[in-house]
């Protein structure tokens, strides 16, 4: 979006400016929390990883550097006058306005332009417009410029009181859901349904609004939004469309939000279940049920306890039956299935223009009979109107994708929706009983790799009932390549390609926290994850090249580091190569991204605290050493250079191997003149750069270095 991609919207336009805007299958949920440049390490206390909540990425707003002082460029003129024919009297002339901006809305540098001259202000009274047609547009220009427009730009539209027009409209388009109102244009014969198609609009704004803004989420529960809400999702039989839109604004609005959890009474649970228990299979519907199964975990509280197991059980089928389906698979029947209805639609159309010849070579040979006027005859028996819409097939695998990137997203909040809460664990990281957990694990050689996560008892069981382990572990492979080369030879179906990607990358995000907070026999044995550790080596070594793809990148080392953690934990053998990881850790260390570069050190540190308590391991616990140490020195980050600091510790806490490594890399004396260069560098750079969580951490990075030192300064001492 989740970043996330966010559906934008053509209006009706008039004059041939209808962008055909993408809905709800198109748009993926907005991402719940994965780790960005700059985040925090992922643990607050050395060597323990923690599985992270998604929650929504920022936008990037609209581009500062697009606007020009002083001058009137080309956006600012479209701007100034297709704002002025908001208020022309023709209600014709005012919809391709509407249109004509929500157009140029979709290019990100254009939207400065808009918003100087009160945009919002201008289409907002546009809702309740007379005009249904203009009521569409103008809700579909203020989509997109939430969509398009960033968090300011959302904040900017509810300041400017958004959300008094758009609750109004979206309470009078419920009223009026039941008349069935038609309007009287005709959309390619076929009865176009303004109420649906100005709700559906109307939904996603308010979705966008809601999910970037806490005053429009607050006006939503105090104008008892749910309610209309809720009763357009009554629709999803005959407009699946609108609800799949309904269904992501409520996952949106229930998220995080207990005020409004009182307002889930019975009946409105049963709109919910009544969805999830829809048998239709397209994929289209599996996304509804996924994004209901969604909300269904958000207001989770308002289930009897009696009920809660069962209820985690059916939304855990869901994502389930969702998982089950092979995406690549579904790309080239789907492509087949295109190529077919192109093909049959090209050879209808050739038989109706040599059945047109010949009717008109009677017809000239008769003239006693009707000339029937050109084109009624092809009109009244166009077989293109008994075809399913154009690109059905590619909004299908889109819908697929979407489902099951939003189903491993949210069974990754499902593992950490147990987890401490950010001010429990930065309480525990600075605590004294942490203090002092730290002088006990060198002493006694710990490593402190366990982690104190777990599941309830009815998310581990539903995850074990519906094979959910398994189907996890599915996606991580990489996308068929078939379907790769479908992808990468058809312009439309080439946006899927990220799409794929994304769901290898929620996968291992999903098998990472999995790993943190499952026990080990939920997860298989031992066995089971030496056979795990065999599928990420070879999902990372087994092209020539490492891999760059920073996502990716962040994901299976993510995943790696949580299962190298467990299997410490555990005493399992470990199954990489010493070359293997440093190979790994070396290309790692070079990213951008500074959890992928937290995450390979954190590796080195997991492994050579395995290696320090084996025989003959000095040589790759020297070349560890080194390593971790180049990195604490030379790294820009305080918080890699910090967690380079930790993987130190662990990897030399304890066993004579690791003393020997130390005499000789001069561990020591290296990390006594590093002190004071630790010590200032955080004096300068910690405030303003980093968060609390994060000087937090560094913080007890600072004296532990101070206790290592001295630790090691008594192994000196001591007789040998």
């Amino acid at each position: 979006m989740r970043g996330s991609e966010r559906g934008v919207s053509g209006g009706a336009a008039a004059a041939g400016l209808r962008q055909g805007g993408v809905c709800g299958a198109g748009r993926a949920r907005r991402l719940r929390g994965a780790a960005h440049v700059g985040a925090p390490a992922p643990s607050a206390a050395m060597g323990k990883s923690r599985a992270r909540r998604f929650r929504r990425a920022p936008r990037a707003p609209a581009d500062p550097a697009q606007q020009r002082d002083g001058e009137r460029g080309p956006e600012e003129e479209a701007a100034a006058e297709l704002l002025e024919k908001l208020q022309h009297p023709s209600a014709e002339v005012r919809e391709y306005a509407c249109a004509s901006i929500s157009k140029l809305l979709q290019q990100r540098h254009v939207i400065p332009a808009f918003v100087q001259r009160d945009v919002v202000r201008c289409l907002g009274p546009l809702l309740m417009d007379h005009s249904l047609a203009v009521r569409e547009t103008a809700a579909g220009a203020l989509r997109n410029l939430s969509a398009c427009g960033g968090f300011d730009v959302c904040d900017d539209m509810v300041t400017n009181d958004i959300m008094t027009p758009l609750v109004a409209l979206l309470k009078e388009c419920s009223t009026g859901l039941d008349a069935n109102q038609l309007s009287p244009k005709k959309c390619r014969g076929m009865n176009k349904n303004y109420i649906e198609d100005i709700a559906n609009e109307a939904i996603n704004l308010l979705w966008n609004i809601c999910e970037c803004n806490n005053t429009a989420l607050y006006i939503f529960n105090k104008e008892g939004c749910l309610e209309a809400v809720l009763h357009y999702m009554k629709k999803f039989a005959t407009n699946v469309d609108l609800a799949i839109s309904v269904a992501n604004c409520l996952q949106a609005v229930t998220e995080d939000n207990p005020d409004l959890l009182s307002s889930f009474d019975a009946s409105a649970q049963q709109v919910l279940e009544t969805v999830m228990l829809c048998p239709e299979s397209t994929m289209k519907h599996i996304l509804l049920r996924t994004l209901i199964a969604g909300t269904i975990w958000n207001i989770k509280d308002t289930i009897p306890p009696g009920s809660l197991g069962s209820t985690v059980n059916a939304i855990l089928k869901i994502f389930s039956e969702s998982l089950a389906i092979d995406a690549g698979e579904t790309i080239i029947h789907m492509n087949e299935a295109e190529k077919n209805r192109l093909k049959f639609a090209v050879e209808a159309e050739a038989e109706e223009n040599m059945n047109d010849i010949t009717e008109n070579c009677v017809l000239s040979e008769d003239d006693n009979m009707e000339e029937i006027p050109k084109g009624k005859l092809r009109r009244e028996n166009d077989v293109s109107d008994l075809l399913p819409s154009d690109k059905w097939e590619l909004k299908e695998v889109t819908a697929l994708l979407t489902a099951q990137q939003t189903a491993l997203e949210i069974i990754v909040n499902m593992c950490c929706s147990e987890d401490p809460s950010d001010d429990e664990w930065e309480e525990l990281s600075s605590s004294d009983e942490s203090d002092l957990f730290m002088e006990n694990s060198y002493n006694e050689g710990s490593g402190l790799l366990l982690s104190p996560l777990c599941l309830s008892d009815e998310v581990n069981s539903a995850f074990l009932n519906n094979l959910i382990p398994k189907k996890i572990l599915e996606k991580t492979a990489f996308p068929n390549s078939v379907a790769l080369d479908i992808c990468m030879h058809n312009p439309s179906w080439k946006p899927l390609i990220k799409k794929l990607n994304t769901v290898q990358c929620r996968a291992l995000t999903c098998l990472q926290s999995i790993l943190l907070v499952s026990d080990l026999d939920c997860l298989g044995g031992a066995s089971a994850l030496q056979s795990l550790a065999q599928h990420l080596s070879q999902l990372i070594f087994s092209k020539t090249e490492l891999p760059t793809d920073t996502e990716f990148l962040e994901a299976v080392t993510s995943a790696l580091r949580a299962l190298l953690q467990t299997m410490a934990s555990k005493n399992i053998s470990q199954c990489m190569s010493p070359e293997q990881l440093l190979a790994l850790c070396e290309a790692g260390i070079q990213s951008s991204n500074a959890s992928v570069r937290v995450n390979v050190v954190s590796i080195l540190g997991i492994f050579g605290s395995v290696l320090a308590k084996g025989q003959d391991t000095a040589e790759t616990l020297k070349m560890i050493g080194k390593f971790l140490l180049e990195v604490a020195m030379k790294e820009s980050s305080l918080v890699v250079a910090g967690e380079a600091l930790d993987a130190l510790f662990d990897v030399f806490a304890d066993g004579k191997e690791a003393e020997k490594a130390a005499l000789q890399i001069k561990l020591l004396p290296t990390l006594k003149e590093f002190q004071p260069v630790f010590r200032m560098r955080m004096r300068k750079e910690g405030k303003g750069q980093y968060s609390t969580d994060q000087l937090c951490v560094l913080d007890n990075v600072k004296m532990n270095l101070r206790r290592f030192i001295a630790y090691q300064e008594t192994l000196g001492k001591t007789p040998t």
